[in-house]
């Protein structure tokens, strides 16, 4: 496949900052955050030096909240960074694909679950190795002894208003989102913790943990791991923040009322068909569920005159989804994978469905990757004209 066209600006594009309230929501999906990254490839044409003040992540699209939030330049430039990023990203930045190191932790698994209990195995905690991953973000990000320092930098000089990464807490079984902002206020509500904290690579690794495939990561003395399993509201982060114009961008393709249910899958489910379910549940589909919460909160707060309201104000929402089925896509790059990674995960049955999500969350492949992109800049490009309208403010 063809590299990424060079990133930039438009002839006509606006140098506005953008709306002063605005935010970002990036839900996750392993692999399938390149496809937000082709989203924001397109913004960035248009609005080369917006600014959001309000930037939010989970599991995945913690990696690109986090690069957003810390980068000193122009929202361009960090945009081109991303690209780079992802387009020439490869499974072995991710987790170590050498066949020893593979077989070590299948073997590793096998005598945990046949110790019944007895003796003290080593610790399993998770099926790859991710120590590369964490190099890689060091590097990518910028960090120094772990903290992202652009953070900080983007705070003092008001070009940031407040970063959240949200985690799933392996100890209580609460979502805990992580923030570091400027004169943030703090909510409550069951079983969602907020936490004040100075942003490290290990909260984003933390919270990109995919359960089981990937190890917890150890952040302030407790285990945590992907932000998405307990995440029941998405939105509730940037909103809690500040923000009242909101982008959020899924990577869960939903089927229009014309589309006819395929069956993807003949005769007994295989593990990675029932994983990929699972993972859909609690990584994708939660997003629509909130968008519809809130668009009839909406409707009810425009009903309501103002002195009714309670002081909730009502918040755009702009969401963009891929218009392929990203699962489907990953099939035809599976062969593409490490040899001894491929191995495993057709042991776990990804060649037996015609949709394999699982594999799509896992397919960290340059080729892949590198289509996702276009596809969310295509799909981005499709929508121009709501962007632009719901980016522009009173002084367009």
């Amino acid at each position: 496949m063809a590299p990424l066209e060079p990133l930039d600006a438009l002839p006509n594009a606006s140098r506005s900052p953008g709306p002063a309230d605005l935010g970002i929501v990036m839900t996750g999906g392993g692999a399938r955050a390149a496809y937000q990254v082709g989203f924001l490839r397109c913004v960035a044409r248009l609005f080369p030096e917006l600014r959001i003040p309000y930037v939010t992540g989970v599991s995945a699209g913690a990696i690109n909240a986090a690069l957003l939030a810390s980068h000193h330049g122009t929202f361009l430039q960090a945009v081109r960074e991303l690209s780079e990023l992802w387009g020439n990203l490869t499974a072995g930045d991710v987790f170590r694909t050498e066949t020893r190191s593979l077989a070590m932790n299948a073997v590793k698994w096998v005598r945990q679950l046949s110790s019944g209990g007895l003796g003290r195995p080593r610790l399993v905690r998770g099926l790859v190795d991710t120590r590369p991953l964490n190099a890689f973000l060091t590097e990518v990000l910028h960090a120094v002894t772990g903290e992202l320092t652009g953070v900080q930098y983007n705070l003092d000089r008001d070009r940031l208003k407040a970063l959240a990464i949200s985690t799933t807490s392996y100890s209580t079984g609460q979502s805990v989102t992580w923030i570091q902002g400027k004169d943030v206020e703090l909510w409550k509500r069951p079983l969602r913790k907020p936490v004040n904290t100075t942003m490290t690579v290990d909260h984003i690794m933390a919270s990109a943990a995919l359960p089981l495939f990937f190890p917890a990561v150890e952040v302030e003395n407790a285990w945590y791991g992907d932000g998405g399993i307990r995440l029941i509201a998405p939105l509730s982060p940037a909103i809690h923040l500040g923000a009242r114009r909101i982008i959020a961008i899924s990577t869960r393709y939903v089927a229009t009322e014309a589309d006819t249910p395929e069956q993807t899958v003949f005769g007994y489910p295989p593990p990675a068909q029932v994983m990929g379910v699972l993972m859909n549940s609690i990584f994708l589909d939660l997003l629509d569920h909130d968008a519809l919460r809130l668009d009839r909160l909406n409707q009810l707060l425009g009903e309501l005159p103002e002195e009714r309201s309670r002081g909730l104000k009502q918040i755009r929402l702009l969401t963009l989804r891929p218009s392929v089925d990203l699962g489907k896509l990953a099939g035809q790059f599976e062969a593409q994978l490490p040899r001894a990674f491929r191995f495993l995960t057709r042991g776990l049955g990804t060649k037996e469905t015609r949709s394999p999500d699982f594999l799509s969350m896992v397919l960290f492949q340059p080729d892949y990757l590198t289509a996702l992109i276009e596809i969310g800049e295509r799909d981005a490009l499709a929508r121009v004209s709501e962007i632009e309208a719901f980016l522009r403010t009173e002084d367009d």
